[in-house]
């Protein structure tokens, strides 16, 4: 379904239902939330939506996953403010689905319940070692360097080694890169959380391995993210000159996708650079390792139980029959050496009680954001008023202006439901929630109680001459909320 047709039903189907209270609740505070939020609102007017989240401060992984040398990115912030604020709209914050609420009674309190919670999990990569101290995904690193206070306790070492070892070359990837190589310098300005500056500034890395299973017409990244990790000033780029020869399957990969074209003219560009380089013993350096796959992480002979590098496996590319080249071993096996290892694989969402998930697909089975309960002789039976929006929905992929075509597609099927009359019983939305979290003791934290929280970020940044110094405990967080 397009844009347009999608904002087409949506300003058709709900002009057409009788004004009544429509109680919604979005599970989730991220991107996703907020524009399926954003989007009910602004096409129904007797929708009252609340929007619920585990964390007491809003935004999801614009707050928690954008790279805080990436400022502009986080301006969406701006907008999903207004939306928080709207009279017909609450946040609620520090409200654990799961174990505050249950999925049952959110279904029995609300017409529409939309999750939207995104992918709180990292895929694994199912290789001995793994367990080996010394390993984190990138996800964890990424909230740990951005003050989330589930991870603002990691203690990275970044002193013990030289090398960092970095699993994937998506964006992800070559954020983690750029904040390992970047001069603090830069980053002192940004909203990066204290406690990572501080590491950083103490950094032994002078080298980060980016491995890629393919090669570099096939990595997963974006032009915009390489240029600017190209730049990073004082940083060598190291590219083998044998990793840059293409196939004619490669070839006819790039006349088919410009970006994929883009992506390999910037890398080569690159590596002729690198050719003509003079090697400076002081100077970072930054690896593009293509044609590599993890096999197993190598424990350390100093230190039982910590990681010491990684053996990867030689590929080389198989075109499958839609075309797709994929990655097969070749038996060959080298070692890379480094107690800083990072996974850069994929995020993966969590299932909670009541809620049907593919595994494999790490999503919620769904037809257009209604939530399938069952499949049978190719009919798909849905969850009436159940639906997913975002990452749960599509799985961890797309850019933060994905989600606003995401949400649409969800918003057009709950307006398509409307029509039919789905939503005729009474519920007890807002009113209801509100006598449960009291009656549980939950210190629920609304947007005025996040208001107190940035307020006071803001003017503990004003003091370092940052935008923002981000509180990363859930105890100062919530004493800040609660603040009078």
């Amino acid at each position: 379904m397009s844009r347009y047709l999608a904002r087409y039903m949506v300003s058709r189907y709900f002009s057409s239902v009788p004004s009544r209270p429509l109680h919604v609740c979005v599970v989730g505070s991220g991107p996703a939330g907020f524009y399926t939020a954003d989007k009910l609102l602004k096409a129904h007017e007797g929708a009252r939506v609340d929007i619920i989240d585990r964390l007491p401060t809003p935004f999801g992984l614009v707050r928690s996953g954008v790279a805080p040398d990436h400022p502009e990115t986080k301006i969406a912030i701006n907008q999903f403010s207004r939306v928080a604020q709207h009279e017909r709209c609450s946040f609620y914050g520090n409200v654990k689905l799961g174990s505050d609420l249950l999925l049952s009674e959110l279904r029995d309190l609300y017409h529409v319940v939309v999750l939207a919670y995104g992918a709180e999990s990292d895929k694994d990569l199912g290789i001995p070692g793994e367990t080996l101290s010394g390993i984190y995904s990138a996800r964890e690193f990424v909230w740990w360097y951005n003050g989330h206070p589930d991870y603002s306790g990691l203690k990275p070492d970044l002193k013990s080694t030289d090398t960092a070892v970095i699993l994937g070359q998506g964006n992800v990837a070559l954020d983690v890169a750029r904040i390992l190589l970047r001069p603090t310098t830069e980053l002192a300005s940004t909203d990066i959380a204290r406690h990572a500056l501080s590491a950083l500034e103490e950094s032994s890395i002078r080298k980060v391995f980016l491995i890629g299973r393919r090669g570099p017409v096939q990595a997963a990244l974006t032009a915009k993210e390489l240029r600017e990790v190209l730049g990073i000033k004082n940083v060598h780029i190291r590219i083998k000159e044998s990793d840059m020869s293409v196939t004619p399957a490669d070839e006819e990969e790039m006349k088919n996708s410009r970006a994929r074209k883009r992506i390999y003219e910037l890398l080569s560009k690159a590596a002729a650079a690198a050719g003509t380089s003079k090697s400076d013993p002081d100077q970072r350096e930054l690896h593009f390792v293509f044609f590599r796959q993890p096999d197993r992480f190598l424990e350390s002979n100093e230190r039982k139980g910590y990681v010491s590098g990684v053996n990867l496996e030689k590929t080389i590319l198989d075109s499958t029959e839609s075309g797709k080249q994929i990655a097969v071993g070749t038996g060959e096996f080298e070692d890379l050496n480094g107690s800083l290892m990072l996974k850069a694989i994929g995020y993966k969402s969590v299932p909670i009680n009541g809620l049907p998930f593919d595994h494999k697909k790490g999503a919620v089975p769904n037809v257009s954001g209604r939530v399938v309960s069952q499949t049978l002789e190719n009919l798909s039976q849905t969850e009436p008023g159940l639906y997913v929006c975002g990452w749960l929905k599509r799985g961890p992929v797309g850019i933060i202006a994905t989600n606003l075509y995401c949400a649409e597609e969800t918003v057009g099927s709950i307006s398509e439901d409307i029509e039919k009359g789905v939503f005729k019983s009474s519920k007890a939305g807002s009113k209801g929630l509100m006598q449960l979290l009291e009656k549980r003791e939950v210190k629920k934290v609304d947007f005025s109680g996040w208001e107190k929280i940035d307020a006071k970020e803001q003017q503990m940044g004003n003091e370092r001459n940052k935008p923002r110094e981000k509180l990363v405990t859930w105890k100062d967080l919530l004493a800040a909320a609660a603040a009078n």
